[in-house]
């Protein structure tokens, strides 16, 4: 995609770096104190359910202002049937250009590309107030259960990328090992420490990523 200004392109070695940064400033305490999205980046491009083909990068100007990767996932159904599909995460967007539409730019475009690639289906956890607008609906519409506890959390989100690819059979999603790494707390600080130094503080915004991430959907 390229318009005068704005150009969505694949990802190459060369962004690693402007990448990883991007995603720290984008993250810096939205969800916690600090970040570790960025160690989460880092890592995830040498794991084996990293797609490569469906990394974007938003350049504004020749600047790289926003990205979008993706990692394999699973759906199983009460039979053991396994359906491979998509999540994406992280998608960042520089904090002076978010709510300006590039975010829904960066998701169109990967979905058209994940299309032509045979996926029909997205799951993953977010804030559903910045996805419902963009076609994602409650996992428990789709009856999507969260495979560790058959619950419907609220921040598991589904999006069809072919209308009706989910036929009405009950699912457990399982998620991609990928973002394991940012257990390790060692590593993210120490993976943070090669970066400028930025100040750790609470945000309104945790708290209400906490009540997302740890209440589910019952009716």
């Amino acid at each position: 995609m390229h318009t005068k200004e704005i150009t969505i392109r694949p990802e190459k070695q060369d962004d690693y770096r402007a990448v990883e940064h991007l995603t720290r400033e984008a993250f810096w305490n939205v969800y916690v104190p600090g970040a570790s999205e960025h160690y989460f980046v880092h890592t995830m491009r040498s794991h084996p359910d990293f797609i490569p083909e469906l990394a974007f990068v938003l350049e504004k100007d020749g600047e790289i202002v926003g990205n979008i990767m993706y990692t394999k996932a699973w759906l199983e159904d009460e039979n053991g049937e396994r359906k491979e599909i998509l999540s994406f995460g992280p998608l960042c967007v520089a904090p002076e250009y978010q709510r300006c539409g590039f975010g829904k730019l960066l998701i169109e475009h990967s979905f058209e590309a994940a299309r032509k690639m045979g996926y029909d289906v997205n799951v993953m956890f977010g804030n559903p107030g910045n996805y419902v607008s963009r076609g994602f609906v409650s996992c428990k519409k789709k009856n999507i259960s969260f495979v560790v506890d058959g619950n419907f959390p609220t921040a598991l989100l589904v999006c069809e990328l072919v209308p009706g690819a989910l036929d009405g059979r009950k699912w457990m999603y399982i998620p991609s090992t990928a973002a394991d790494c940012c257990d390790d707390t060692a590593a993210v600080e120490a993976f943070d420490a090669q970066f400028p130094p930025k100040e750790k503080a609470w945000m309104p915004s945790q708290e209400e990523f906490y009540i997302y991430s740890h209440s589910s959907v019952i009716r």
